[in-house]
């Protein structure tokens, strides 16, 4: 659906394509005011002390944890997540919120032994920050730059995904319930084209916060290249899933679906290639069959379903184009009729080099192919453009720290699929993005650096 050139959003649930809202699209005016207001809030914010601002932020917290359930049902209805990711997505914005407040009277500078005199440094915030959140995790992503950034001190402009912006406008309702500044953080819907650019090419606005493609990615760091403005990106994956015959290929294979079928396959972690070796290709192939059909997919609102459906149309036809008529694969099954439905489906027969092999196909579709030892598995792994995350299976330490070493991504798991928590950094190697969000130093990456110096000399 475009949205370039609309002054009001009809937002879809994926599982129906039954309009759910409506929901009127900002302007680059818009953005023009809610500078102009984050700029005197974020003033205040800034001077208060920080414990008042902590203490917001977790009353923040708490009315977010108050709503997890009615936000959960939200993003199931806007993003056609199942009802258990919905909830852990909302929690994940609760803890988020929480953890940054916990940074807030720890962001302290340094003090550097000088000659003649006292050194130290001090970490003032930003200003105003512009967040462009997706439309795969509107909820936590979204929260991904705006708690550390609120935490630091900073004024926050989200910008949410066309298609799912019910969510943050929420979160911006509940902030002002907590008690939050008005114009600290505000919700401006609309399109990329528009609200987007207007936030990344607003002077007043001193640094973007973008999720979403390579593509798109690379358009925004250059026009904040062309105003050296600060910019974290974290964009697209194509994560292997190495799987060594010395694991627990039961295991291994029982782990390996929900690994790129979660949310659908719409998530930059999807661990899309799966990489085998060859002495147990074979029999992994025989444990990954029945584990790919038995997933269940369909109402994201039923406690039982694993998958849901894909966002749009376009995104169902961009997945479907990935996917050649006749070839050998491994299948699962989805709902017919209304919604944007693709059943899990790990092709066997695609070529390494081949464009589902190498690009984000970015749903529910993997490729398996055989290597023969540790340097062509690296090989394999590091031969896309991306380099987010990925797993390895192996019960040999050593191995797991020569290949976790050898493998270009900025997030690894042995034995596991877990990419994400609020409390460890988060980023990409190659085209997978720049900067790191999440963990201990999330809330320096929205500070700038001050160094005085005080002569003690007579």
């Amino acid at each position: 659906m475009p949205f370039e050139h609309a002054t009001e959003h009809r937002i879809l649930n994926p599982a129906t394509e039954e309009v759910i809202a409506t929901i009127a699209a900002s302007t680059a005016a818009d953005v023009d005011a809610a500078v102009v207001r984050a700029t005197g809030a974020q003033r205040a914010w800034a001077a208060a002390a920080p414990a008042d601002r902590a203490r917001l932020l977790r009353r923040f917290a708490n009315a977010v944890d108050d709503h997890v359930e009615e936000l959960a049902h939200l993003e199931v209805s806007e993003a056609g997540h199942t009802i258990g990711n919905a909830r852990w997505e909302a929690g994940n914005v609760r803890d988020l919120l929480d953890y940054a407040a916990g940074g807030v009277e720890r962001l302290t500078g340094l003090q550097i032994p000088v000659a003649g005199g006292i050194n130290f440094t001090l970490l003032e915030p930003l200003g105003v920050i512009g967040v462009i959140a997706p439309w795969n995790f509107p909820m936590p992503i979204a929260a991904w730059g705006t708690a550390p950034a609120l935490a630091a001190g900073n004024a926050v402009i989200l910008k949410p995904a066309e298609t799912t912006p019910l969510t943050a406008l929420r979160l911006a309702e509940l902030a002002l319930e907590a008690g939050l500044p008005e114009g600290l953080f505000q919700v401006l819907p609309g399109a990329g084209a528009v609200v987007g650019d207007a936030l990344v090419e607003h002077p007043g606005v001193a640094k973007i916060v973008f999720t979403g493609s390579t593509r798109i990615g690379k358009k925004i760091m250059s026009k904040c290249a062309d105003r050296v403005k600060r910019v974290t990106l974290e964009l697209g994956g194509k994560s292997p899933n190495i799987i060594f015959a010395d694991s627990d290929i039961e295991a291994a294979a029982a782990a390996t679906p929900m690994s790129f079928l979660d949310n659908a396959g719409q998530d930059c972690c999807a661990r899309t290639r799966i990489l085998v070796q060859r002495s147990v290709y074979d029999r992994f192939l025989e444990l990954l069959t029945p584990a790919v059909e038995s997933v269940v997919v369909g109402d994201p609102a039923d406690e039982k379903t694993q998958m849901g459906p894909l966002i749009s149309r376009s995104q169902l036809e961009r997945v479907r184009s990935y996917v050649p008529e006749g070839g050998r694969a491994i299948r699962g099954s989805a709902p017919q009729g209304p919604g944007f439905w693709f059943a899990p489906t790990v092709l066997t027969d695609a070529a390494p080099g081949s464009d589902v092999a190498m690009e984000e196909v970015f749903g529910p579709v993997a490729v398996i192919l055989p290597f023969d030892d540790e340097q062509d598995a690296v090989r394999l792994a590091n031969a896309t453009p991306y380099g987010l995350s990925g797993s390895i299976w192996t019960r040999d330490v050593g191995r797991a720290l020569r290949v976790g070493g050898a493998v270009a991504a900025g997030n690894l798991s042995v034995n596991s699929h877990s990419s994400v928590r609020h409390s460890t950094p988060f980023g990409g190697y190659k085209q997978s993005g720049l900067g790191r969000e999440l963990g201990p130093d999330a809330l320096t990456a929205f500070t700038e650096t001050k160094n005085i110096f005080i002569s003690t000399e007579a």
